[in-house]
């Protein structure tokens, strides 16, 4: 079976205006999404001990996700704020919380053990990518809708790159991934939101182009979306799936994540937290 460690950022994702919270983060969405693709996951990273990290802790459990190399220290979970305007989410505040940390060398050598670990810009991780990329046998980063000069100091670590044009064209999409594979990443995903996704792939000697068009869906809540996307994308290379296929089954799976509120569920009532803001 595919072994995937996410690496990185956790938080809950308050609604206010629903009264609930939601266990989220890129890496945490990831690990989750991977589990129920059919791959084995894991979580390293850092929860608080207060009400909202064990909302994300007892998530990652009940969705038989790895959690061997979890740290929870004292102190607050990380949060952000989510607005929903007809579906699509905005964040509008948050707090890092207990969420920093830094990976110690038997975290590095655990994740070697890994088929694919997967990081990201919101980990605050990049100070530590150069080990990460040394240790590991494929590593995943999600560079967001960062700048490109982000993505050019930091691209060569990185083994899969995923990156976000929500208001880009697919012709846009296809020119800034071939930019990104020039630096480096064997394969470069470019999302763009209800327009699909774009990949390209090095398969031998030469570079391989897949579009997947997004399926029409009853939006209800498009948080976490991008990495629903990004966790089928995952596994999916890692079992040596057909490019075009995986293309398709990747953004398909997406669309579906946003037909429910929150990442993957989970739902915990917001007044339980002193924060509703």
């Amino acid at each position: 079976m595919i072994r995937l460690v996410a690496v990185g950022d956790n938080v809950v994702d308050r609604y206010p205006d629903l009264g609930v919270m939601y266990p989220g983060g890129n890496a945490v969405n990831v690990a989750v999404h991977a589990r129920r693709t059919g791959a084995e996951s894991g979580y390293l990273g850092a929860v608080g001990t207060d009400e909202a990290g064990r909302v994300v802790r007892d998530a990652l459990a009940a969705e038989g996700v790895d959690l061997s190399l979890l740290r929870t220290v004292d102190g607050p979970n990380a949060f952000a704020t989510v607005r929903l305007v007809v579906g699509e989410r905005k964040f509008t505040g948050g707090r890092e919380g207990v969420s920093r940390f830094r990976l110690s060398p038997e975290d590095l050598v655990r994740l070697a053990a890994a088929d694919i670990v997967h990081t990201g810009e919101c980990s605050f991780l990049e100070g530590q990518l150069d080990q990460l990329a040394a240790h590991t046998r494929r590593l995943s980063f999600d560079f967001s809708e960062r700048p490109w000069d982000y993505v050019e100091e930091h691209a060569r670590h990185a083994g899969i790159a995923i990156l976000s044009s929500p208001s880009g064209s697919r012709d846009e999409a296809l020119a800034l991934a071939r930019r990104v594979r020039a630096l480096g990443p064997a394969t470069v995903a470019v999302t763009l939101g209800a327009h699909g996704a774009v990949l390209v792939s090095l398969e031998g000697s030469r570079d391989v182009v897949a579009w997947g068009a997004a399926e029409p869906v009853a939006v209800v809540d498009t948080l976490g979306a991008g990495d629903a996307f990004i966790a089928r994308l995952l596994v999916g290379l890692a079992r040596g799936e057909d490019l075009p296929a995986l293309a398709v089954a990747a953004t398909a799976y997406a669309s579906h994540a946003c037909t429910s509120y929150g990442a993957f569920g989970h739902e915990a009532p917001l007044s339980s937290t002193k924060e509703t803001s």
